[in-house]
């Protein structure tokens, strides 16, 4: 069935809700603790927590003193220690270490561990280990769900692309499983499910294990939420690896939105002092310039430079009465939209700054190069100048990975040349990296057909080998295809324009991109959601390596709800970027949906690209 006109968009659910619960239990845990108590806090965790409980709610609830948990603290006079942390293996040793230093010095004290989301075995057995594991409480504060914004909700789970995709660690699919559980409690039934890789397949497989044990909390009652649609990261690298053009995406990748807030320096506020600005729908200079391309942010800003002075302007002919109605009630607003307006003005001068230092356009043009599969021995030629000059080791990783997939690989010659200059300007140290990113499928090379073949029968015979576990994944990888030139290309992801793209006016998703690409991850779900189903997207199915499913709730169905049948839960495992947002927020408005998105991180190509850096073999 093909879409609907152009229609009104469903409010989103209220999501307020998923705060106050985490905020509950989170007081109640401080409680289980009586009395004053030091509360240390992971660093990961600080932002995540001011979004949740400020210092105020912390002290009403008799925490003391904060630490990071980065540094121990010299000194401590608490008898009671409270540490809210994620379940690492390192963090358990940082937490031993300080319970072991009081045993020795002969210092008493009660010792809770509260773990976010969830406490796994292994840090259990660390405790045990170092000694400890009698001294301590231990909790869960089973906080699985941030919203960042009206229509973004964050697992805040950066650590999930790395641990799933490169290590093949099961682990976090559990907290996956139990976010949509409590989504699905609260703003469900959802009515029908769609999922493409291997990791939706296996989060929706235990979700719905939980469903059944729970018998379904939010059975009977009128759904907000009527389709889930749950993708894997590795589905689509090349959308992710893209720089990006619309706003929100570009202060992203220039100033690195954290947890839906930004530190913008002296060079933005054009003053000695930083200044935190939380980025969302409230603010209403950026709710209309975040989903634009950057080309139109300056011509909007201008314009509403002068729409304010006119507002101010009309004080002059007023009289005492409408003054003060004026100033009552109008001038506190307009303060705020100038000093909002201020900022923005300034991120975009900074942008422009930066991005000119970076020969920005040079770069688009070499990214839009591959993307078509024109010129390729130019854009070779442009990665290499990148690393000779020594412009950025992120970037230039970042170029090399969008080369070898939608190239398929990279030849054998282009490899070795390649990965030989940038060890020799980066490092020797990288060749750790250059082994993650081929294990992941990022970077890899060319195989001559039969090679190729063996290595993938072997690896299919893994797959099917269900006691192979995690080593599955890993190895799933070597022999993945990318298959980006032939799903392009039945797809459509590269428009075909008579002209100049019009980008203020854009006609498709491909704008996020200045017209040169449609997000691969946004076509699966606008074709998916098209015809209700993978019917006649079986070829697509096959290059993308499989693992698709959809479901439909019978009992939803019979009662059908209209305006939640166009609510789409949009669940990105791995991360997703603010370009991908702004592409499903169009087709929303085109096509009458309400996207909401769940993701385990935002994500960009930098954060990508740090993740294989850091990762350990």
């Amino acid at each position: 069935m093909a879409f609907a006109g152009r229609r009104d968009v469903p409010e989103a659910p209220d999501f307020g809700i998923l705060k106050r619960l985490a905020r509950d239990q989170l007081i109640y845990l401080l409680e289980q603790l009586p009395g004053k108590k030091d509360l240390f806090i992971e660093a990961d965790l600080m932002s995540p927590l001011d979004r949740i409980a400020n210092v105020s709610i912390l002290k009403q609830h008799e925490v003391d003193k904060l630490y990071k948990v980065e540094s121990r603290p010299a000194l401590s006079a608490s008898d009671q220690f409270c540490f809210l942390v994620r379940p690492r293996i390192k963090t358990m040793r940082y937490i031993a270490d300080i319970i072991n230093a009081d045993k020795m010095s002969g210092r008493s004290r009660k010792y809770k561990i509260i773990f976010s989301p969830q406490k796994f075995y292994a840090c259990e057995m660390v405790l045990e280990e170092e000694g400890v594991f009698g001294d301590v409480t231990c909790d869960e504060w089973s906080f699985y769900l941030l919203p960042l914004d009206e229509d973004i909700i964050s697992m805040e789970l950066p650590e999930f692309f790395r641990d799933y995709f490169l290590e093949g660690d099961h682990r976090w699919i559990n907290s996956v499983a139990r976010a949509l559980q409590l989504l699905n409690s609260l703003y469900g039934p959802f009515g029908k499910a769609y999922g493409i890789g291997r990791c939706a397949k296996m989060s929706y497989e235990l979700w719905r294990e939980l469903e059944e044990e729970s018998e379904g909390d939010g059975q009977g009652r009128k759904p907000e939420i009527g389709n889930v649609f749950l993708m894997d990261r590795d589905t689509d690298y090349v959308t992710a690896l893209c720089s990006q053009v619309v706003y929100e995406g570009l202060v992203d990748d220039t100033f690195r939105i954290k947890c839906g807030s930004v530190d913008f320096g002296p060079d933005v506020t054009s003053s000695d002092n930083s200044i935190k600005v939380l980025l969302n729908a409230q603010d209403k200079v950026f709710s209309q310039i975040r989903n634009e391309h950057f080309s139109s942010v300056f011509g909007f800003l201008s314009q509403k430079s002068r729409n304010l002075q006119a507002q101010y302007d009309r004080r002059r002919g007023m009289d005492i009465k409408q003054m003060k109605n004026f100033v009552s009630q109008e001038l506190k607003g307009l303060k705020q939209e100038h000093r909002l307006l201020s900022l923005h003005i300034g991120a975009c001068e900074s942008i422009m700054k930066k991005k000119t230092k970076q020969d920005f356009q040079e770069m688009i043009k070499a990214e839009h190069s591959l993307l078509e599969g024109f010129d390729i021995r130019e854009s070779t030629s442009f990665i290499e100048e990148h690393i000779d000059r020594q412009v950025s080791p992120i970037e230039s990783l970042r170029l090399m990975c969008l080369l070898s997939i939608t190239e398929n690989g990279l030849i054998p010659k282009d490899y070795r040349s390649l990965k030989t200059q940038y060890l020799q300007s980066y490092g020797p140290e990288h060749l750790l990296t250059f082994h993650n990113l081929k294990r992941i499928g990022l970077l890899t090379e060319q195989s001559a057909g039969e090679t190729l073949t063996a290595v993938e029968s072997k690896v299919s015979k893994l797959v099917t080998d269900r006691a192979a576990g995690k080593i599955t994944d890993a190895f799933n990888s070597l022999a993945r295809k990318s298959n980006f030139r032939a799903i392009s290309k039945k797809l459509g992801l590269i428009p075909r324009v008579d002209g100049e793209y019009d980008l203020k006016m854009p006609r498709d998703m491909a704008y996020v991109f200045s017209g040169a690409y449609i997000p691969l991850s946004c076509k699966i779900i606008e074709q998916v959601l098209e015809r209700r189903g993978w019917l006649g997207l079986e070829e697509v199915v096959r290059l993308l390596n499989g693992n698709e499913f959809s479901v439909s709730d019978s009992a939803a169905e019979d009662n059908p709800a209209w305006e939640s049948q166009r609510v789409v839960l949009a669940v990105f495992l791995g991360g997703c970027s603010f370009s991908e947002i702004a592409a499903l927020r169009f087709l929303g408005k085109e096509r009458g949906f309400k996207f909401i998105f769940l993701t385990t991180a935002i994500t960009n190509s930098a954060r990508l690209m740090e993740a294989m850096i850091e990762a350990k073999a």
